[in-house]
């Protein structure tokens, strides 16, 4: 090999031991590989920032703020709720969730499937008195294989085809990988429907447990137009929640305690919860019930832009010792006191006539540029906002399906291309409120996108200094039989996949896989494909995608669960996947 083939070799394989045994951010690593091929004079600069313009990436940012406008308005999690129901058995359970799951995760990031699915299964395994282990390892599985079913569904879809498009001049359709993505959903469904229950042990998530955390209690009303009323305890999903517990109900003046999970709710019930303070966001999540607090709807900051805050209270505090309706904590601070904890302990009776003491910590709904306008002041000792603790726009969540709806049918149809449906729908997230532009900038996950576009370098220096060619003929021969080259592509990435990020693995490999089918003097087109399913379909280890190290916690899963059950499924997965591909694109 010549001496850029050398260098562009080196750095694959320094790219690949960085990003697989330290804990150096991605980001980085392919960033400083990137730098390295240009200083060294393997690639022009503008052949280094050829992925930072790829259609492919471009599409995969628009495609964040989609994402977020659906997680903002609750609209997952709002469809999710609605079709997971009461089924009396395992197998039933699995079956609606893997449902949703894999319709959702084919039109959307499956990230966002998940991480809204898996509070909702938390309580639902609950209620159903089923292990959540049985449960949140197929929800991870099957978002994966739903999001093989269309280009959109997976990031790495949407690389390949980027990569197509600029080497190949060739941009595949919205539904062209459903004619094998569908079978291997079907084949991998139909697997986890029959062995999960015998391969998954039976185990307990990993949940805080309340006596350690601050305790609060908070009131929440149930809406006069909302879903709830008319419905039992446990029919509204409050009887197991996942960091707090409903006390009582206050009706009419009269307080009702200790209440049965069959009591069914009434318009304006005051409804008591004690817990941590991630009760409160819990509950905000829960469509048809809003914070008791009369100063709530008094408060001059839009829903959209509230978040949940936690602050103690300094000795500079005005309101020491007097009582928090004396203190004028909304006027001041636009701010609402929902709960106190003293010591660690909830303090009981109404909050307006707590009188306030230095050292308290406050539960606030306030706005969210609270914490950066408190953090160092002496009114408060510390401040910090929990996460994910905006309301959603529920009276949204129709639009937003709406949008994503117009997407999908204007890719489909080809009215548009994937890159201008998914603009256009990004776009009408914002215009239409279901998201606004500063959240839309903390959804759009740059680092993500900075690994891709910088794999794009390593990816051309490889092809251009002739060291993929030379991979590819150590790889391959020239009697092998284009379907085992096929195969071992697929095991390659397969393998790549499970050690580093999915779409670094489907870049690294393309210029391989292209170089494969030219000395075997076959079409591209199966191995570009093959390429796009065996980076997704990662089933073996927790880090191989992102889905399967979020369940990892909350299951209380181990390594060997995921081998146990995720080798033979990526198995099974792959010899359908192989099989398949050849028959659809032919050699």
């Amino acid at each position: 090999m010549a001496m850029d083939a050398w260098l562009s070799t080196f750095s694959v394989i320094a790219v690949l031991v960085a990003l697989a045994a330290t804990r150096i951010a991605a980001d980085a690593i392919l960033m400083a590989a990137m730098a390295f091929l240009v200083v060294s004079g393997v690639l022009a600069p503008a052949e280094a920032l050829v992925g930072f313009s790829n259609t492919g990436v471009m599409t995969i940012a628009a495609l964040y703020v989609v994402a977020a406008g659906l997680k903002e308005t609750g609209a997952v999690q709002w469809v999710a709720n609605s079709l997971l129901g009461h089924p009396d058995t395992l197998k039933k359970a699995q079956l609606r969730v893997m449902l949703p799951a894999s319709s959702l995760s084919a039109f959307m990031n499956n990230t966002t499937v998940v991480a809204m699915f898996i509070p909702a299964l938390q309580e639902w395994s609950r209620k159903l008195k089923m292990p959540p282990s049985k449960l949140l390892l197929p929800l991870s599985y099957t978002a994966i294989l739903g999001g093989t079913c269309t280009l959109i569904g997976t990031s790495t879809n949407l690389v390949v085809d980027g990569l197509l498009q600029s080497e190949k001049g060739v941009a595949l359709g919205m539904f062209d990988l459903a004619q094998v993505g569908l079978p291997m959903l079907l084949v991998g469904g139909t697997f986890l429907m029959l062995f999960a229950d015998r391969l998954l042990p039976r185990r307990e998530g990993v949940i805080e447990q309340l006596d350690l955390a601050r305790e609060y209690s908070v009131e929440f009303v149930v809406n006069d137009s909302g879903p709830l009323a008319g419905k039992t305890i446990a029919e509204a999903g409050l009887r197991n929640l996942q960091y707090g517990y409903l006390t009582d109900i206050e009706r009419d003046g009269r307080l009702m305690t200790a209440v049965p999970p069959d009591t069914q709710l009434e318009s304006g019930d005051v409804l008591v919860f004690i817990g941590a303070p991630e009760c409160a966001r819990e509950l905000r999540q829960v469509r048809g019930i809003s914070p008791g607090s009369d100063d709530i709807h008094k408060l001059d900051v839009a829903n959209h832009h509230r978040c949940l805050v936690e602050a103690v209270i300094g000795p500079d505090f005005t309101g020491v010792g007097h009582t928090v309706r004396e203190a004028r904590v909304r006027s001041r601070f636009q701010a609402v006191i929902l709960s106190i904890s003293r010591q660690g302990r909830r303090l009981p009776g109404k909050v307006g006539d707590i009188r306030l003491q230095t050292g308290d910590t406050l539960l606030m709904e306030t706005g969210h540029d609270f914490v950066d306008q408190y953090r160092y002041r002496r009114d408060f000792l510390l401040v910090s906002a929990l996460n994910d603790s905006t309301p959603p726009s529920f009276h949204k969540a129709p639009i937003a399906l709406c949008v994503l709806g117009a997407m999908v049918l204007a890719a489909g149809i080809g009215l548009l291309s994937i890159f201008e449906a998914a603009l256009l729908a990004g776009g009408g997230m914002l215009v239409t409120g279901c998201i606004t532009v500063s959240k839309a900038r903390r959804y759009i996950d740059i680092s993500v996108l900075t690994v891709i576009a910088a794999s794009f370098a390593l990816g051309a220096a490889m092809t251009s200094s002739g060291a993929a060619q030379t991979i590819a003929g150590a790889v391959v021969s020239d009697s092998m039989s284009p379907w085992l080259a096929l195969a071992v592509v697929y095991l390659l990435t397969t393998l790549f996949t499970e050690i580093i990020t999915n779409n670094a693995a489907a870049v690294l490999m393309f210029p391989i896989a292209m170089s494969v089918a030219d000395q075997l003097g076959v079409s591209y087109m199966p191995f570009a494909i093959a390429i796009m399913f065996a980076a997704s379909a990662s089933f073996m280890t927790p880090l191989g995608y992102q889905t399967n190290l979020m369940v990892y916690g909350p299951g209380g899963y181990r390594l060997l669960d995921y081998l146990r059950l995720g080798a033979p499924l990526s198995l099974l997965v792959g010899s359908t996947a192989i099989g398949l591909i050849p028959m659809v694109w032919g050699f």
